[in-house]
């Protein structure tokens, strides 16, 4: 009798990924391998060859993408700055030794630096005037030699606006030997080739239209400005330019927008579109503010664009920016797009205390920052400070005991982290190769890793075009 066939069972329904979006044999999930591939091949033949260069020649390497880090390890360079250092953090202060010191204690001079020369100009003996000039030469980055004798300036002067511009320097006005202020201007221009310092020359194109002095000058693209300072009456609310013709001549002053209020013995700079007056004093004693100039907007005057390009058309002010505490004769200087203010005199004397600012693109300060770690180690004012390498160094000064010889350094670039470790990126250190034997050495190094990456690759494929024969042979060598 024959045997009855059992009946078809149930189809079981293939199951589709994504919808059937991710199929095997579907242009979705081609798409998908060629993106991730193209990404591989980046990666191998770009962005490893990359790292790979930078990893000979830079102190640190980025790897991924960093983004917040809760782990940080920085360099002892930095000493007891938080890790990371905040942006625009300043290393602690260090006296340099003995030897630095001024020849004689000098407040209210005028350091500056030309080529490899740094020059100490004039400046008080907490009394009087001086004439004296002392000139050191730089050594290394961000150091220098002992102080000698420069040529002394034609007349006594302390508290003068001093600015180096085309490798000329110029004093400007400043106070005489009897505590007046003056309207004369000395140049001096030392040979960078042959190391001659050269004489001072009185520049009489240059005179002041009024005698001035405790004027913060700043350098602008196209000429100087000397902004404030003290008049025959005290502090004065003026601002001078001197523009630059096609020589590189400075020509005579000319007025331009009048501060919002007076101000003496302040800082000033330029940045970007912008001239930034802080601190000093008025009639009444030290003050906080903060005044900032625009610079060439000739729409705010209706002036031609020719007319009113590099000009100084208006000031303002705003409470939010400015200095956290009152300051008159302190220390100020830009770097790297900061604002910085240390020392200086308030109504207890000599001050400690470091401030910096870094302004927006805007034109404004969104705050003023401060850490202990970086204030001086004593009230100092009247000091001098000098930009030179990654390093500002204040020269000079006056602390509650009077004028002094000595001179102090502080890092205004501290290093970032040399190992930090984020969520999805890391940096570790690099092996740091300097000069040529560096670029070299990098460049074979990023050629080796996008060959042996290419090689890599070549493989692959052909594992991808003969896959029995690449599985064979995974198979023979999992056997061993």
């Amino acid at each position: 009798m024959a045997q009855q066939a059992l009946p078809a069972g149930m189809t079981v329904p293939r199951k589709r990924a994504m919808f059937g979006l991710l199929d095997a044999d579907g242009w979705a999930w081609a798409g998908v391998k060629a993106a991730v591939w193209l990404v591989v091949i980046l990666l191998m033949l770009g962005y490893i060859p990359d790292r790979a260069y930078y990893l000979t020649v830079n102190r640190t390497l980025d790897l991924g993408v960093l983004a917040w880090s809760p782990v940080n390890f920085c360099p002892p360079d930095n000493e007891t700055l938080p890790c990371p250092a905040p942006v625009g953090a300043v290393v602690p202060w260090h006296p340099s030794p003995e030897q630095l010191a001024l020849p004689a204690a000098r407040t209210d001079g005028a350091a500056v630096q030309v080529g490899t020369k740094l020059i100490y100009i004039g400046g008080s003996d907490g009394q009087t005037a001086q004439s004296t000039v002392w000139v050191a030469e730089t050594v290394s980055v961000g150091n220098f030699d002992a102080w000698a004798d420069g040529p002394a300036l034609p007349e006594p002067r302390a508290n003068a606006s001093v600015l180096a511009v085309s490798g000329t320097i110029y004093v400007i006005g400043g106070l005489d030997g009897s505590g007046a202020p003056t309207a004369t201007v000395y140049s001096l221009t030392p040979d960078t080739q042959t190391g001659e310092i050269g004489v001072w020359t009185t520049v009489a194109d240059l005179a002041l239209p009024e005698a001035r002095a405790g004027a913060a000058g700043a350098v602008a693209s196209d000429g100087i400005l000397l902004i404030g300072g003290d008049g025959p009456g005290g502090p004065v609310a003026t601002t001078w330019k001197s523009v630059l013709d096609d020589k590189g001549a400075l020509q005579a002053w000319a007025p331009e927008a009048d501060l919002l209020q007076a101000q003496a013995d302040g800082n000033a700079a330029v940045i970007g579109d912008f001239v930034w007056l802080w601190g000093g004093r008025d009639a009444s004693g030290p003050v906080g503010a903060v005044q900032r100039g625009s610079l060439g907007l000739a729409a705010a005057e209706g002036l031609p664009v020719n007319e009113g390009e590099g000009k100084v058309l208006q000031w303002a002010i705003s409470d939010a920016a400015n200095l956290p505490t009152a300051r008159s004769d302190a220390a100020g200087w830009s770097a790297n797009g900061t604002l910085y203010s240390v020392g200086g005199r308030d109504a207890a004397g000599p001050a400690r205390e470091l401030y910096w600012a870094i302004p927006t693109n805007g034109g404004d300060i969104p705050q003023w920052s401060h850490l202990d770690v970086s204030d001086l180690p004593n009230g100092l004012a009247g000091s001098s400070p000098l930009v030179t390498g990654p390093n500002v160094i204040l020269v000079g000064g006056e602390t509650a005991e009077g004028a002094v010889r000595m001179s102090a350094r502080a890092n205004v670039a501290p290093q970032g982290p040399f190992f930090q470790l984020g969520l999805v990126g890391a940096t570790v250190p690099g092996l740091k190769i300097d000069g040529e034997i560096g670029q070299q050495l990098g460049y074979l190094n990023a050629a080796g890793a996008g060959t042996v990456n290419f090689v890599i690759l070549l493989l692959i494929g052909w594992g991808y075009a003969h896959k029995e024969q690449a599985r064979g042979m995974i198979h023979r060598v999992l056997r061993r």
